[in-house]
């Protein structure tokens, strides 16, 4: 975990910091923004940033969208102002923190940005299996792929590789290679000097530089493009890098750790994955099976969201009664563990009574779990799917395909990586069909998270 304390409230955040690295984490100070820039274009980095509530926040905010730097910012100020507190939310801060802090909610805030509260909880011989084989390689400078369908825990095992490795004091920096568009991507990974593009206001230090002695993580790395799949392998195999309009490599340490939900291998014949990357990357293979494949872990994932979610929304903490375990048990959850997540959240606040039964099961729309799929419902499915078919007819194979997308899509709430899993093709192919839409006049769903459980507060 990295903070940076941006500000000059000397005494106060003195506190602050003494409180952060007592929880483990590595603190910066910057006097203003300019300092708080030069800092994390430097290859610091951060993965929060505490900032002092008289600054103007949403000049700093701007500045960060601007660069393209990705961290979450808690205000703190001197005084209990609810009318500063309201400001700073508004600007763009998560959160607002009283000082002098509170030594429990400054933890709370770490650890809810840090999010090393995932666990891994496991009971299943088929999980064990992958965990004996990430605990051999753990230490070792291999480069590990983990692969496995959406919401199965890829980045939650490549936490545990890391921590369980002789880099663990080092930086663990990931990186979503989906999300973050093409032409920005060569620039994030690999940093970039001043005026090397438009917007390039001064150098920056990409994450290649950041996880230096630590280990980088090339989150659903099948979404890269081949152009600059051929530079990552450079970087891998000569541990050099060239930043974007740079004049000489830059030597890093790291190891590397991938993730996909794709068949590489399939990619790799499709032309869209090069295989001479795969062979660098695919050193050591962890294969994690999805949730219907290890059916004992359901009920101890259920168990331990349960009781994470009854401490964080201050309810009681109320035992899964028999039924509702039957329930769990019988689901298929195509959405895996995150599924489950949401799913057992939902239930912490459904549930009434002493225990959270089979009514507090429930689908994002209300329905019981249970129920949602009986035999009505599997013929009113059948129905609709008869008329649905009936209605392709005379419709050009353009247009079907259209609908197809716009429809998975607001059925994804904007998630633009969801819909590409439900529809089988990748998140590039997906996003030039919407801009082909677009151009055409179509109005695009926003992006957005669907799926997700409500927010908490950070420090509630």
């Amino acid at each position: 975990m990295r903070l940076l304390i941006v500000g000059t409230l000397k005494g106060q955040l003195t506190t602050a910091t003494k409180i952060a690295m007592e929880n483990g984490a590595t603190v910066t100070h910057a006097e203003d923004h300019e300092q708080a820039m030069r800092v994390l274009r430097g290859g610091k980095g951060a993965d929060l940033l505490l900032v002092d509530v008289a600054l103007d926040i949403r000049d700093l905010v701007m500045r960060l969208e601007a660069e393209h730097i990705h961290a979450p910012i808690v205000a703190c100020g001197i005084t209990n102002d609810a009318r500063a507190a309201v400001a700073a939310i508004h600007a763009g801060a998560k959160e607002y923190i009283p000082l002098p802090p509170d030594p429990e909610l400054i933890a709370a805030v770490l650890a809810a940005v840090a999010n090393d509260s995932r666990e891994l909880v496991y009971r299943d011989e088929a999980m064990a299996r992958v965990i004996k084989l990430a605990q051999q390689i753990a230490g070792s400078d291999a480069s590990v792929m983990i692969t496995g369908e959406s919401g199965t825990g890829k980045e939650v095992l490549a936490r545990y590789v890391h921590t369980r490795s002789a880099r663990a004091k080092r930086p663990f920096i990931s990186i979503n290679c989906a999300a973050i568009p093409e032409h920005l991507l060569e620039s994030e990974l690999f940093g970039h000097e001043k005026g090397a593009f438009t917007g390039a206001v001064a150098r920056r230090i990409g994450k290649f530089e950041e996880a230096t002695g630590g280990t980088l993580l090339l989150d659903e790395i099948s979404e890269m493009d081949v152009r600059l799949q051929s530079k990552l392998l450079r970087a891998i195999q000569e541990r050099v890098i060239d930043r974007v309009g740079g004049t000489k490599p830059v030597a890093v340490d790291i190891r590397i750790i991938a993730t996909s939900n794709r068949n590489l291998a399939e990619a790799v014949r499709e032309g869209t994955f090069r295989e001479d990357l795969l062979f660098r990357l695919n050193v050591v293979n962890l294969k994690i099976p999805p949730l219907r494949e290890r059916p004992a872990d359901i009920l101890e994932l259920a168990q331990h969201f349960v009781k994470k979610y009854a401490e964080a929304n201050g309810v009681p903490l109320r035992p899964i009664s028999a039924e509702a375990r039957r329930v769990l048990s019988s689901n298929r959850w195509q959405g895996n563990v995150r599924e489950l997540e949401n799913t057992m959240h939902r239930a912490v606040l459904m549930a009434q009574g002493d225990e959270i039964g089979p009514d507090a099961i429930i689908t994002p729309d209300g329905d019981r779990l249970d129920l949602a799929k009986t035999a009505p419902a599997v013929a009113h499915a059948t129905m609709a799917a008869e008329q649905v078919t009936r209605a392709l007819v005379g419709r050009t194979v353009a247009d079907v395909e259209r609908d197809l997308i716009l429809e998975t899509l607001k059925h994804c709430l904007g998630n633009r990586t969801h819909a590409a899993n439900i529809l089988g093709i990748s998140i590039r192919t997906l996003r030039n069909k919407l801009n082909e839409y677009a151009d055409g006049g179509i109005p695009i769903p926003p992006a957005g998270t669907p799926g997700e459980y409500p927010r908490v507060p950070i420090g509630a």
